[in-house]
């Protein structure tokens, strides 16, 4: 019997990297595809040698054509973090739409079944806590976050409606805020900006009063509910994350203790629309997908601690 095939879109990124490891894990063969705009290919390097991983770098604003059979698309091709999408607004605004679109026509095509990534940036600075799948979101349009969070928003309406009109097998993960090995450094996020600066001697950046809250999952666990998630027959969204809660003045603290360092703590007026609070609510994905994340943060941090060390004596 020969392999199932799977496209990875966003390939050589954070999560896509993790994707590719978990499916040529799981006995498929994989096509990762990236244009490498934020994605790195260090990442999938290791893939390369094997007989059942193939890469192309190609831009999936740009039409997609894939030979052979294809059985599942998983599309996770896109900027991902504030100082990549404010750097980059109209590429982040066309892979959620023509990239979107184009993958969609390919699944339609191929008869294969499409997993996107949406986020919970869809929730924008969210009026409901915690967030569930049921909530339509408080989304600056014309704000500096707008071109990700729209773009995401307009995947999952567009995703829908292949799934309504076409009957294309469409499913929709909702992630949460994600981290392990892999991730960037210089990528702005609030996990990589403390490692980073604990690291290198400089005081950890907070913005606002630090009282915000996030909620932070091991990358294998969010995997995992991908995994399952693909593999469900449910195709509206469903929230993939860590529940449980910190205030970002908390998560600093952490990093400071884990890493061992001096550093102080400096304030920065909060970036115009960051959203106040962040936690899902993952009764569906217990429910319909039996998944809740399994690492604690301790572990997870420990494991992203050693990753981020060695990158930075590289």
């Amino acid at each position: 019997m020969s392999k199932k095939r799977v496209l990875i879109t966003g390939a050589a990124g954070f999560l896509g990297s993790h994707l590719c490891d978990r499916f040529i894990k799981e006995g498929f063969h994989v096509i990762g595809m990236d244009n490498l705009l934020t994605g790195n290919i260090k990442n999938i390097e290791h893939l390369f040698p094997l007989p059942e991983f193939e890469y192309y770098h190609h831009d999936v604003t740009k039409f997609v054509h894939v030979p052979g059979e294809l059985d599942y698309i998983l599309h996770f091709a896109s900027p991902a973090s504030p100082i990549d999408y404010l750097k980059k607004p109209i590429q982040t605004l066309k892979v959620g739409s023509l990239g979107t679109h184009n993958l969609l026509g390919l699944a339609k095509e191929k008869k294969a079944r499409i997993l996107v990534a949406s986020t919970s940036e869809v929730y924008g600075d969210p009026t409901v806590h915690p967030q569930t799948e049921e909530y339509w979101g408080n989304v600056n349009p014309v704000g500096p976050r707008g071109v990700y969070d729209e773009a995401k928003r307009f995947m999952e309406s567009i995703t829908m409606a292949y799934h309504n009109f076409h009957g294309v097998e469409t499913r929709i993960v909702r992630i949460f805020n994600t981290y392990g090995p892999r991730m960037r450094l210089d990528d702005g996020r609030a996990l990589p900006a403390f490692m980073s600066q604990a690291l290198t001697g400089q005081d950890l950046t907070l913005f606002g009063d630090g009282m915000q809250t996030r909620s932070f999952c091991y990358v294998d666990d969010l995997v995992d509910g991908i995994y399952r998630l693909l593999l469900s027959d449910y195709h509206l969204p469903v929230n993939i994350g860590n529940p449980e809660e910190i205030t970002l003045k908390q998560f600093a603290e952490e990093i400071i203790t884990l890493t061992g360092t001096k550093q102080q703590i400096v304030y920065m007026p909060l970036p115009k629309d960051d959203p106040k609070q962040r936690k899902p609510d993952i009764s569906k994905a217990k429910q319909l997908l039996g998944w809740e994340p399994k690492v604690s943060r301790k572990e997870g941090l420990k494991i992203t601690y050693e990753y981020f060390k060695e990158a930075l004596s590289k």
